[in-house]
């Protein structure tokens, strides 16, 4: 094929990283990336999800095969934002989650980040994101890639990024009242 690397290129040299965007109402935005980190893994990439919502307690079945993997993961929020009790708290753990998100970029480790949850920073004004993507251009390696997931992502990031899916939401069974299911949803 014409655009498949020559196997004597090492990681590094084939490939230029990209920023994917995962956004829309439907079901499947850290699906996506999970299948594309899954992707990765399978061709040796370093990887590192990071995640803005989600909180560290949380039992999901992706952050057990990240574990029987050896696929380093980050859960930092504190849950649904919604249901926070001190959005100040949460704000400050999504600036924090950001801190740590740019260590792990800046420091050129890996070749995939995924910055799962991360426009809900952006739409609640937890972060700036024409400060983001200002620092994201001049401080991301040329070879990693990020992508990044959540609903209404705002224009700039989708002006921004390399590659967007925008996930319509067609159907759920939330719409009939079942719960989401070990397996599917979590």
């Amino acid at each position: 094929m014409a655009n498949q690397a020559p196997d004597n290129l090492s990681p590094q040299e084939d490939r230029t990283g990209l920023v994917m965007l995962y956004t829309g109402q439907g079901k499947g935005k850290t699906t996506a990336a999970l299948g594309a980190v899954f992707r990765a893994w399978g061709w040796d990439w370093r990887l590192c999800v990071i995640q803005f919502i989600k909180c560290p307690s949380d039992d999901r079945g992706e952050v057990r095969a990240a574990q029987r993997l050896g696929i380093e993961w980050h859960a930092l929020g504190d849950g649904f934002t919604w249901a926070s009790e001190d959005l100040e708290a949460t704000a400050a753990r999504a600036r924090d989650t950001w801190r740590l998100a740019q260590e792990k970029i800046e420091s050129g480790a890996y070749d995939l980040v995924v910055l799962d949850e991360m426009t809900y920073a952006f739409t609640n004004g937890w972060l700036d994101l024409d400060g983001v993507l200002e620092w994201l251009d001049r401080h991301r390696p040329r070879h990693t890639s990020l992508i990044v997931t959540g609903r209404n992502a705002p224009e700039g990031l989708v002006e921004f990024a390399d590659l967007v899916t925008d996930m319509v939401n067609v159907k759920h069974p939330f719409g009939q009242g079942l719960a989401g299911r070990r397996g599917i949803e979590f």
